[in-house]
Formats: structure tokens, C-alpha cells, sequence
């Protein structure tokens, strides 16, 4: 197993730290542990890519990893209501949706590449859990928490929007 691939499990081995350190109301250590599982999201992407290293886990388990901790760390925040509860409705909407669309586009042979636009709402996603853990234990302007919601959510939908219309194809027959 190559290290890109080790970074992804460790990423998600991360993910039930960081729900126990958020539940556990130990926001400043789940901030730092959510801060390393984003940066190896970076690294095992880049190291990939740089050393020639790309594997079909990768590019399975990478983005099931990110999906998950951004989903994990928002339903925790939310139901302590540190974030709106529709953001998460929203975030996993858009995930479910655009993984159904790329299960069927796979049974027509299809390759659903990732779209800059897909890493742009990963990162605004990363940054908004971030603002909202921060927002738990240092005192942050609610129009910042409110604001980088609202990007993120249309940054979310705007994505699963050119998924769809790039891929209205696959519906055909």
C-alpha cells in the first residue's frame, strides 16, 4: 500500500476521534485533529498525483473519506447547534445525489472525473466545520459562522448542479 493510500485511512481513522473529542466538548483538540485529517486530504491527493502513485482505492476511498469526515464532524455540530441543521440536510443531499449519479454513469462505463468546482465545496466545506468548531471555544463574529454557511451550501449545490448537467446524458435511453 502506497502512502497516499495510508494517509487516506489514516484520514479516516481520524474521523471517530474527532466525533468523540466534539462530543466530549474538547472543541480546541477535535480543531486540531479535524486540521491534520484536511491536511492529509491535501497530501494524499498531491503525493498521488506527484509520484505517480493514483490507485483505484484511492480514488474510491479519498472522497469517501472526505464525505465522511465533513459529514461526521457537521451532524455533531449541528445537533449541539454550533451549525444549522439544513447545511448538513443540504451537504449530504448533494453527496448521496451526485454518488447515485456516478453509480450509473460507472454501469454505462462511464468515468465521472473530480471537477475543480467539487474541490472548491470540499475545501468551503472544511472551512466552515473549522469556523464552527472555533466558533465553540473562541469568540467568533456569528455573521462569519452564518456567512461561510451560506457560501458552502451554494458552493455544495452548485457543484451537484454541473455534475448533473454535465452528465444529463446518462439518463438517457
Amino acid at each position: 500500500m502506497n502512502l497516499p493510500n495510508r494517509l487516506t485511512l489514516f484520514r479516516i481513522c481520524l474521523i471517530p476521534v474527532c466525533v468523540f473529542l466534539q462530543s466530549v466538548d474538547l472543541y480546541p483538540w477535535a480543531l486540531g485533529v479535524f486540521c491534520l485529517a484536511c491536511l492529509t486530504d491535501f497530501l494524499d491527493g498531491y503525493l498521488a498525483r506527484k509520484n505517480d502513485q493514483v490507485t483505484v482505492f484511492g480514488k474510491f476511498a479519498d472522497p469517501v473519506a472526505d464525505k465522511l469526515l465533513v459529514l461526521c464532524a457537521m451532524i455533531v455540530l449541528a445537533s449541539q447547534g454550533c451549525l444549522a441543521a439544513w447545511c448538513v440536510c443540504v451537504v449530504a443531499a448533494r453527496e448521496l445525489a451526485v454518488d447515485g449519479l456516478r453509480l450509473v454513469a460507472a454501469g454505462k462505463n462511464m468515468v465521472v472525473a473530480a471537477r475543480m468546482a467539487g474541490k472548491i465545496k470540499t475545501a468551503l466545506q472544511m472551512l466552515c466545520v473549522i469556523l464552527c468548531m472555533l466558533s465553540a471555544f473562541v469568540p467568533v463574529d456569528p455573521i462569519f459562522t452564518a456567512a461561510s454557511s451560506v457560501l458552502m451550501a451554494a458552493a455544495t449545490v452548485y457543484s451537484g448542479f454541473l455534475y448533473f448537467r454535465d452528465l444529463r446524458g446518462v439518463f438517457a435511453q
